[in-house]
C-alpha cells in the first residue's frame, strides 16, 4: 500500500498516505494498493474511532385528525334523499 490520495472538500487539500493509516501502523493492513484505500482511518493517539454519525431527532407528533374527511353515512344519505 504505497502512494498518496487526496481528501478534498475543505479549503486546503490534505494528503493522506497508507503510512498514516491506523491499520498500517498496527500491522493490520492486508492490502497492497498503489494509493490509500477506502478503509483508511487516521492513526490517532486515542486509537481507532468510529466515524461520526448523524444525530437522531424525533419528529413532532402528527395530527390526530385529518384536515378533511369523507362524509359520514348519514351525511351521504341526506345528500341523496
Amino acid at each position: 500500500m504505497k502512494g498518496n490520495a487526496t481528501v478534498s472538500g475543505k479549503q486546503g487539500e490534505k494528503k493522506v498516505s497508507c503510512e498514516d493509516c491506523f491499520f498500517r501502523q498496527n500491522l493490520l493492513c492486508a492490502l497492497d494498493c498503489e494509493s490509500a484505500c477506502p478503509t483508511f482511518r487516521p492513526n490517532r493517539p486515542e486509537g481507532l474511532c468510529p466515524p461520526r454519525q448523524l444525530r437522531f431527532t424525533f419528529r413532532q407528533e402528527r395530527r390526530t385528525q385529518a384536515a378533511w374527511a369523507f362524509p359520514s353515512a348519514q351525511e351521504q344519505a341526506a345528500l341523496h334523499a
